[in-house]
């Protein structure tokens, strides 16, 4: 005998599988992990720090 499929969830189911991948695709494409963007925001905020602490006082007239 044939195996009864319910027609509703397969199609949920490639469904699922097609956003999956147009997702992976557009992470790949576009994307950053947390990681990188954790670290892109820390050397930035590094480089801000460094840059006021060169900052020189002006004497106030």
């Amino acid at each position: 005998m044939a195996e009864i499929v319910n027609l509703r969830a397969v199609r949920k189911q490639t469904t699922r599988k097609a956003d999956r991948s147009r997702a992976d695709a557009n992470a790949a494409k576009f994307g950053r992990t947390k990681e990188q963007r954790k670290t892109e925001k820390a050397r930035s905020e590094q480089a801000a720090r460094a840059l006021d602490g060169h900052e020189r006082e002006r004497e106030k007239e």
